[in-house]
Parts: C-alpha cells; sequence; structure tokens
C-alpha cells in the first residue's frame, strides 16, 4: 500500500543530512506532540533511533511556548527542533524560524500550507490525522455509473446514498450529528471549504447557501437517527449505516473487528474542491538553535520512511511522504491510511484547517455551526435568515478572539473578518 504523495526532491538532501547525523551534537527535540508516556516513550526507543544523540521532551503548549520566546528573546537558547501543529507555527513570527527550503516532505498542497503566507519553508509537514468516510462494501454495487469511490463529488454521494434507500427501503448515511458527535468538523474543514473556499469570510455568503442546500440533499438520505450518533463504527458494525463520515479514530473499531466487511475512502469534492480538515503537524528550527547542522539532520531523520512508518507506531498520525505501509499494521490504520493519502495527496485538495487563535472562544465558534446545522437543516428555517442572523454572532467571536483567519480564507491583519 503506497502513500502517493510527492518527496519533491528531497530525498538526496535527506540522505546527505542523515549520514553525517551521528557526528553531531546532542540535540533537543522541544515538541508539543506525542505527550503521553508510552508515546514519548516509543519516539525515543523506536522514532529516533539512529538519529544520534538527541533529547526529546514533549510539553504542553503553553510550557512548550513559554521556554522557546524566552529563548528568541535573549537570542540564544537549547532548542534545537520544534515540533507542534501547524495552528502553533502560525501564530509565530516568521523571522524566528528557519528556511527549510529544500526538505519539504509532503503533497505540494501541504508544503504551501508550510509557508505560512511567506516564500519560505517556515517548517516541514512531518505527521497528519484526519477524518474520512467509510462503507460497507455492500453498498458498493449501488455507485452512481461511472463515479470513482476515491474521488467522489458531493452529487455522487448525495446519489449513492439515494440508491442505497432505494434499494433497501432504509437511509443508510451514517452523519455524527449526535451529542458527542464531530459534526461541527465537517462543517468548517469539508462541506465549507468545498463549496465556498473558506469557513470565516465565506460564512454568510451565496456559495454558503449553496453548501447548506446541499447538506439538506445529504440529510434527506441520511437515517434520521444520526442526531444520536456519534462514534460510526458502531453503527458500521450494527448495519444501521452502510456509509459514514467520521474521524480515523472513531471508524477503527469495525475495521479491526470485521476488516473484510469494510472500505475507506476520501471526503467528497465540492465546486471549490476536496476540501478536507488534516490535522498536521510539522517539525521547524528555531533561529537561536545552537547547531544548525545537528537540527537539519533530524529534521532529514524525521522525514525517512521508515522514521515516518515509526512514527505512525508511536502516535497514530499518519506520514506525509511516500512510503508502503508495512502489513503487520492493524486493518484500521491501513485502511484509514490509504484514504487520508489520497485525500491528501488529491490534485483538488482543499484543506480547512482546524481553527486557530481562538482561545476560549473555540467552543463557542464550533457552536455556532452547529446551531447553524440544527436551524437550516433539522429546523427546515430558511438558510439566508439563519446565517444572516449568525453572521454578527460570528464576528464577535472574531473579534474577541482576535485570531487571523485561517486555510482555506485568505489571511488577514487582525481578526478574520465575515464578509
Amino acid at each position: 500500500m503506497s502513500f502517493n504523495l510527492k518527496l519533491a526532491g528531497a530525498v538526496a538532501g535527506v540522505a546527505i543530512l542523515v549520514s553525517s547525523v551521528a557526528a553531531q551534537a546532542e540535540v533537543l527535540f522541544w515538541s508539543t506532540q506525542a505527550k503521553p508516556v508510552e508515546e514519548a516513550q516509543a519516539m525515543r526507543e523506536q522514532v529516533l533511533a539512529g538519529a544520534g544523540d538527541v533529547d526529546y521532551q514533549p510539553n504542553d503548549g503553553g510550557p512548550w511556548l513559554t521556554r522557546l520566546n524566552a529563548e528568541l528573546q535573549a537570542g540564544s537558547g537549547a532548542i534545537g527542533v520544534l515540533g507542534a501543529l501547524h495552528g502553533d507555527f502560525s501564530a509565530m513570527n516568521p523571522d524566528d524560524l528557519v528556511d527549510l527550503e529544500g526538505m519539504m516532505s509532503g503533497s505540494d498542497t501541504f508544503n504551501s500550507l508550510a509557508k505560512l503566507g511567506t516564500d519560505n519553508m517556515q517548517y516541514v509537514p512531518w505527521m497528519q490525522a484526519s477524518y474520512i468516510m467509510a462503507a460497507n462494501k455492500e453498498a458498493l454495487q449501488y455507485l452512481p455509473d461511472g463515479a470513482d469511490i476515491d474521488a467522489l463529488t458531493y452529487d455522487q454521494l448525495i446519489e449513492w446514498a439515494g440508491n442505497v434507500m432505494e434499494a433497501t427501503g432504509e437511509a443508510k448515511f451514517g452523519f455524527p450529528a449526535g451529542p458527542k458527535g464531530l459534526k461541527h468538523r465537517f462543517f468548517q474543514g469539508y462541506l465549507y471549504p468545498s463549496y465556498t473556499d473558506g469557513v470565516v469570510r465565506t460564512f454568510a455568503s451565496d456559495d454558503a447557501v449553496v453548501a447548506w442546500e446541499k447538506m439538506r440533499e445529504l440529510w434527506a438520505v441520511t437515517n434520521p437517527a444520526s442526531t444520536n450518533f456519534s462514534f460510526l463504527q458502531e453503527q458500521l458494525l450494527s448495519g444501521d449505516a452502510w456509509i459514514v463520515f467520521d474521524h480515523t479514530s472513531r471508524v477503527a473499531q469495525a475495521f479491526n473487528e470485521r476488516p473484510d466487511d469494510f472500505v475507506a475512502f476520501p471526503a467528497p469534492a465540492g465546486p471549490k474542491g476536496r476540501g478536507f480538515m488534516p490535522v498536521l503537524a510539522g517539525v521547524a528550527i528555531p533561529r537561536t538553535a545552537p547547531d544548525m547542522d545537528a537540527a537539519k539532520a533530524l529534521v532529514a531523520h524525521m522525514l525517512k520512511p521508515e522514521t515516518q512508518i515509526a512514527t505512525l507506531r508511536a502516535t497514530n498520525f499518519f506520514p506525509v511522504v511516500d512510503v508502503d505501509l508495512p502489513g503487520d499494521l492493524p486493518p484500521a490504520v491501513q485502511a484509514a491510511g490509504d484514504a487520508v493519502a489520497k485525500m491528501s495527496g488529491a490534485a483538488d485538495a482543499n484543506p480547512g484547517l482546524l481553527p486557530a487563535g481562538l482561545g476560549d472562544k473555540g467552543g463557542e465558534f464550533s457552536q455556532l455551526y452547529t446551531e447553524t446545522f440544527e436551524r437550516i437543516v433539522l429546523a427546515g428555517q430558511d438558510i439566508r435568515t439563519v446565517l444572516d442572523d449568525h453572521k454578527p454572532r460570528l464576528q464577535a467571536i472574531m473579534d474577541a478572539s482576535g485570531a487571523p483567519c485561517w486555510a482555506p480564507d485568505a489571511a488577514s491583519d487582525g481578526p478574520c473578518p465575515v464578509e
């Protein structure tokens, strides 16, 4: 099984850098990722094996940023390599990170995100997680004519779910609309990017009206009990849903228990591309790193295919480079990994990143999208009226948090505007 992502010519440079790593000094790897004891131990003993003398130190976001800022302000420090989520890096001053051009790791989409709106590689994509589609293989016979399950459109998904409903007499599309479901991430990272090429700026746009009309069409072929569904692996296993959307971890049990019964595949595409929400982590080098050669060698080590597979085993985050997954991985990892790779590497990939910079307004932000769904789709209220009603509330959240726009919205100076 191959991750169809390009290494962007980095292999030669990686080999040169890795060959010299053993001769380098100890590197402090300061990370917000792989914090649980078991993951941190696996990072040290497996992922970083052969990387030379590395001190891997995971921390919560607060302490991570406090020490980093102290070193940057002092103009010197001990941190050699940073590991963090895209949102952590996007909040930094680009001048505080070393340009890593030539060490690009993943798809053109991810490499573009890693430039953070500059001309330089601010960080190198390291690992990813995401949300995917999954289906019972019984549903495959009802795919629309000419449809490619790895390149579906929203119209084809709706037609497919309609075909299943007509054939079985039951609506078998499953959506995580329950109290603990991650429905808000679907709207923020999938529906809105696919139809509006944004999520905040475009919240009340005419394209957003079309998006919610499409969501109504999808809901018409959705199992109405979805308002109680939160982990769709349960409905896949019970047969209450044959086609579902959910986080990779929330369909894993179905694939691990009955791997031959289910298939995983990318989210569908709309007029503005194949919206998807990657949880993207990267590695970067602060300008105060004490040994640039050793730091770059460690970054190069993290991109080696064998290191990426070891990282997957340690963290359940998927590779961002082209690798062949070994056969001894759990079925859920193999199935989801292939779907994530196809989705992030698609020519029409349009990532809608996790909200960043919202602070304590994050819950209120997501609740607004949930309420929009409840009013438009569940209560059948007028789409334009609801969007116009919620628009000032969304702007108030952005103003109170001060959060600038994130992809796919165009960058902003100051709080992201709701246009």
